[in-house]
Parts: structure tokens; sequence; C-alpha cells
């Protein structure tokens, strides 16, 4: 039996990949048909970030946002916005209030201080040096990538071992900003707290949640509303990604802590 059996639990179409660093360690289902990413997107958005942050195009104390805000409040959902408006509730960096209008607000920041249109910085700072042939991006830096799993698998080996960044801008990346704020996780409900990287998620202590109880709190990524999403547990050494033909639901809700449990179980680094 496969780890990736437990995608038959879902009553409709699923696919994944299970990635170590050597590779592609098994995958199931249709891995190049292309899926919406929705927010799996700020990953790629925060990758894109932490380079123009290396490269020192940016800071992430650059003001940014609404009064008070910075561009780390934005990329890391703690400037007050709230999802998709202008407008804030709370000044900045007083709880996680999810936000794609932040986001997309951040890479605007981004591009304006390269000088660039900022999917120009994500093709040439992530996509064409990965390989990652198959992404299309549709403009909104928040939800607006689309690919095969096949790419998404590319992104998911370069953040189990990174190429494009060095360590301090990845951990800056993939490690909490902003530590201890409380705040609702979408589909998810009340986390506290509830923390986030620079566009990635971190799974931290948060119950309930889409991962499963064995990844490490280190574990970083994302899901999308549509159905796809991407973890990579550093502790294990191991990533996922998968894709879903449907919006996410109470069965994903169920099914994929399982289905991360059993890729652990078969593939987790043995310590």
């Amino acid at each position: 039996m496969s780890a990736l059996d437990v995608l038959d639990e879902l009553p409709f179409e699923g696919a994944a990949i299970v990635l170590g660093p050597e590779g592609v360690r098994e995958r199931r289902g249709d891995t190049r048909r292309e899926r919406p990413w929705r927010s799996v997107t700020k990953t790629l958005t925060g990758y894109t970030a932490a380079i123009a942050l290396e490269a020192g195009t940016v800071d992430l104390d650059d003001p940014a946002g609404p009064e008070g805000s910075t561009l780390r409040h934005l990329l890391c959902h703690a400037s007050g916005y709230y999802y998709g408006s202008d407008s804030t509730l709370q000044p900045p960096g007083r709880r996680r209030h999810y936000s794609n209008y932040g986001i997309d607000r951040a890479a605007e920041h981004i591009g304006r201080r390269a000088g660039r249109d900022f999917a120009d910085l994500v093709q040439e700072g992530v996509l064409d040096p990965l390989g990652m042939t198959g992404v299309r991006w549709t403009g909104s830096a928040s939800v607006g990538g689309f690919s095969p799993l096949e790419d998404l698998a590319l992104f998911a080996l370069e953040l189990l071992r990174p190429t494009l960044l060095g360590p301090e801008a990845f951990a800056a990346a993939t490690t909490e900003q902003i530590p201890g704020l409380k705040g609702v996780m979408p589909g998810f409900g009340s986390q506290d707290p509830n923390p986030f990287g620079l566009g990635f998620e971190v799974r931290g202590t948060k119950s309930p949640h889409w991962t499963g109880r064995g990844n490490d709190p280190a574990t970083f990524g994302h899901f999308g509303m549509l159905g796809t999403a991407l973890w990579v547990d550093p502790a294990a050494d191991v990533a996922l990604v998968l894709g879903t033909d449907h919006e996410f639901c109470d069965d994903h809700r169920r099914v994929l802590p399982l289905l991360a449990d059993a890729v652990l179980a078969e593939h987790a680094r043995r310590r």
C-alpha cells in the first residue's frame, strides 16, 4: 500500500507528488494537468520577495500599506488589511488578518522598488532558474498562479534544498514573522498563535489544520481554496504537492491530515 492511496478517501479527483531532497519519491494521478494554485501563489510571491530582500532591492521595514505598516506586515498578514479589502480592521502588528489585498500591495511595492513588473521578477528570479515552464501567472500575486503539479514539485524541491536564496533570506520567508499574533486561518477558524512567514503559512501548533498531527511545527507551505496544496516539513526532509478537482471543503479538512501523516510514516527522514 502506498501513502498516496489515502487519496481514495476523497469523493472527487485528486493527484499528488511526494518529494525528498533527491527528487520525486512517489506520484499518483494526473500530475500534468493544469491546476489553479489560488493562495499557494503566495509562496511564490514570498520567495520572490525574499530574493529581492537578499539583493538589497527592498527592506522588510520599508513603509508599505496603511499608515504604520511595513513590507513585512503586508507579507505576513499583519498590516491590518482584511482579505480583499483596502480597509483596515486594526493597526499594524496587532493581529494576523489574512489578506489577499495586502499580498498584492506588497508585490506592487517590490515591483516599484525594482523598477520592474513583479511578474517579470517572478519569471526571472524563480520560474526560469527552476525550469518551471508550465506556470501561468495571471497578474495577481496573491492568487494568480496556475500550473501542473510537476511544476509545483520543482518549487518544492527548491524549498527542500534552496539554491536561489541564502540561509538568512530563506529563513525570513519560511519562519514566523512578528511572533505570537492571533488570527483566523481561513477554513480552520481562530488560531492562537497563527504564524506566517513571508507569504508562507507556518504550521506551528495550529489545530485544526490541513497538515498532519505528525508534521513538525516548522512545516511551511500553503493551501488554495480550489484544492491545491504544498507543504514542506524540514524536520522530516519531505514535501508534498497536491491537486484536487474541487473547491476546498470538509473532505479536504478530513483527508489532507490523514494523507500528510501517511506520507510522513512512509517517507520521513529517520532520526
